[in-house]
């Protein structure tokens, strides 16, 4: 059975390209396109004219299979066809497997220059000898016996044909034929087709010679050379790998008949038709100003480019360029249709509208005027901050405004504060942005800004701010080793602020007087020890300041009683008066007072105490019961009489027998005092 091939060819033969999508292209692995029935060959589907990779359909004998794969395995003859979503369908590949003993193989592709072999191949089962190839009925003596024969560097014209081969199997006489195998050797590239840009050019200007051809997609390693020429005389020394060739300047001398030739490696040679250019003299016209960048928008530090070119002129051409308001920027006089001033670093003052003119001689003439403007990055903003103090303070307002010193507007401005954004603002004019923000103790930390006008981002330095909070007002806490002070008790005076900025100064009073002070640096409360004595009754206070204004504690009134000389044990007070504020009075609930007494005079001694109820209420008053006009509940206790007739011996007691106190908190003996 024929083999039917197909050669994907693409054919630029001018400068517009077909719509159509180019077709898909199937391959074979094996590249075998006859081979036995049993076996199996992978149908691969290539796009090679799209990088996008998507669904593949495929076609069999005219029907539609349900895969969608880039390739498929087969083992039915037939006609086989693929295409993608970006390709058209392919031409149709035929694949045959037979059940004859002995068949002939070729490769599928085949294009001018490959190296090929052909296969004379039989069942593995079946010996078969005196193997004879055939081309167009024509016995090829010269591959008589071989398994395999091989053709180099194939060429169209020469080894297309129809092939088959003959053996004969064991020892038999008699012969076994394959089927014929058309091999159709497909073109690696088309003839090229030569193009100029212009077939009659103005004298002075460049054309651009193209030698058109298309590489097959499936060979794209091979390498083709262009060559190009006018009648017989080559335009440029050598061969390239260019298709193109820039003439810089046509002149009525170079007019006359071009070709090209592409070549590839393995000594195929290709030859265009000839085209006829025909080379014009005329006046200068159509002035034409190009500004690079395109749109004629810089930046500050750009190069500016300006191309000066007309549509026709020939001979020498002077070329001047000018900005309004401003002298000649430049002049050239060549023999060119087209030339650039280049002008670089440009500035700010640089902006503006510019032309050029064109002059061979019959005057110049003026290019349309081209706007450019520059436009200036942003600088490194700076960040102020305006407080209306030297230092802020908790509920100041306080202004951040961010400025970049240079920048073309519009400018966009972010605000951060520990790298969060704060706040953004545009200016629209230039200039700076500003906002205000009422402080608080959150809002110490670093802050810093960032410009941006769409050239770049800027930031600014970091600055830091202290948010000062002012001193609460103190507490002063007056901590002793009982419950009432006594001469030469040790007491400690502590005074805290429980908010404010650090460092804090302390000032303890006493009745108005200073009696102490201290700084606490890293914030906290200020303690100080204190041996009491009668004299240091009376109202204490303190006090706390950080520079944003002192704050005075609330007055604790301390009563200090002497020592008694009728109790070792417990200090006695004369009077019932209100405990410390060194110990909390919410926790003294019932507190005894001592002091015996002989209310009649008479030869009993009795011990008579007090007793106060604090309650949550009268604890948190500074004035004592009596204040309150409230007296104290009294109870005695009586003890023994003293015997008055007895006299004290040296070294004895004042009093025979030991008095016995009841209701008395102590078992001490405590000692007697004379009514």
């Amino acid at each position: 059975m024929l083999l039917r091939l197909l050669l994907l060819l693409i054919l630029a033969p001018g400068r517009e390209q077909s719509r159509e999508a180019p077709k898909a292209v199937l391959l074979l692995d094996p590249p075998w396109s006859t081979t036995f029935k049993g076996q199996r060959v992978t149908l691969i589907c290539k796009d090679f004219y799209s990088q996008v990779q998507g669904d593949t359909y495929w076609y069999y004998v005219g029907k539609a299979l349900k895969k969608k794969g880039k390739s498929t395995e087969i083992t039915d003859s037939g006609d086989y066809r693929c295409k993608s979503n970006e390709s058209s369908i392919s031409d149709a590949v035929h694949v045959e497997f037979s059940s004859d003993a002995l068949i002939l193989q070729a490769p599928y592709p085949v294009f001018e220059g490959d190296n090929i072999d052909l296969r004379c191949k039989e069942k593995e089962e079946t010996k078969m000898s005196e193997k004879k190839y055939y081309k167009n009925g024509r016995q090829l003596y010269i591959y008589d016996n071989k398994d395999c024969i091989s053709l180099t560097s194939v060429h169209r014209d020469h080894d297309s044909g129809t092939y088959y081969c003959s053996a004969k199997p064991g020892y038999f006489r008699w012969t076994v034929n394959t089927k014929s195998l058309r091999l159709q050797v497909q073109e690696l590239f088309p003839h090229p087709k030569l193009i100029a840009n212009s077939s009659r050019p103005i004298e002075g200007n460049p054309v651009t010679l193209t030698c058109e051809t298309q590489l097959s997609p499936q060979r794209p390693n091979v390498q083709i050379q262009f060559c190009f020429f006018r009648s017989n005389q080559v335009l440029k020394p050598g061969c390239s790998s260019s298709p193109q060739l820039q003439i810089s300047a046509m002149w009525t001398e170079n007019s006359g008949p071009y070709w090209c030739e592409a070549r590839a490696v393995s000594h195929i040679r290709k030859e265009s038709l000839r085209i006829w250019i025909s080379v014009r003299r005329v006046r200068v016209s159509d002035v034409n100003l190009e500004v690079q960048p395109s749109g004629g928008q810089l930046v500050e530090g750009e190069m500016l480019v300006l191309i000066c070119s007309v549509a026709r002129g020939t001979g020498n051409i002077t070329f001047s360029w000018h900005r309004e308001g401003a002298v000649s920027l430049g002049k050239k006089t060549q023999r060119s249709l087209l030339t650039e001033l280049r002008v670089p670093n440009v500035k700010v003052q640089d902006a503006g509208r510019y032309y050029c003119t064109a002059n061979n001689g019959y005057g110049p003439l003026l290019s349309r005027r081209r706007t450019v403007t520059v436009r200036v990055p942003v600088s490194p903003p700076i960040l102020t901050l305006r407080a209306p103090r030297a230092q802020a303070v908790v509920g100041d307002i306080l202004e951040f405004h961010c400025e970049a010193p240079r920048g073309s507007a519009p400018i966009w401005y972010q605000f951060y504060h520990e790298n969060v954004i704060l706040w953004n603002s545009s200016a629209p004019s230039g200039g700076g942005a500003s906002f205000n923000l009422s402080l608080t103790a959150e809002h110490s930390g670093s802050y810093s800004c960032e410009a941006d006008n769409g050239l770049g981002t800027q930031h600014s330095h970091r600055l830091s701010l202290n948010v000062i909070v002012p001193v609460t007002r103190p507490i002063l806490t007056l901590r002793g080793p009982r419950a009432q002070a006594v001469e030469g008790d040790v007491l400690e005076l502590f005074c805290e602020a429980l908010s404010g900025s650090p460092p804090v100064l302390y000032r303890f009073y006493y009745e108005d007087v200073t009696l102490w002070n201290d700084s606490a640096p890293n914030g906290g409360g200020i303690a100080f020890n204190l041996t009491l004595t009668a004299e240091q009754s009376g109202n204490y206070s303190c006090e706390a300041d950080n520079g944003l204004g002192a704050q005075q504690s609330e007055v604790v009134t301390l009563r200090v009683t002497g020592l008694s000389t009728t109790n070792t044990s417990r200090p006695f007070r004369t009077d019932p008066q209100e405990p410390t504020h060194s110990e909390p009075l919410a926790q003294m609930e019932l507190q005894p007072v001592y002091n015996n007494v002989n209310p009649e005079k008479s030869t009993l001694i009795y011990s008579q105490v007090w007793s106060f109820q604090r309650t949550q209420q009268n604890a948190a008053s500074s004035t004592s019961l009596d204040r309150e006009g409230k007296e104290p509940s009294t109870l005695y206790s009586e003890v023994k009489k003293i015997d008055q007739n007895k006299c004290t011996e040296p070294g004895g007691s004042a009093h025979e027998d030991a008095a016995e106190y009841e209701n008395l908190p102590h078992a001490q003996q405590p000692q007697n005092t004379s009514p």
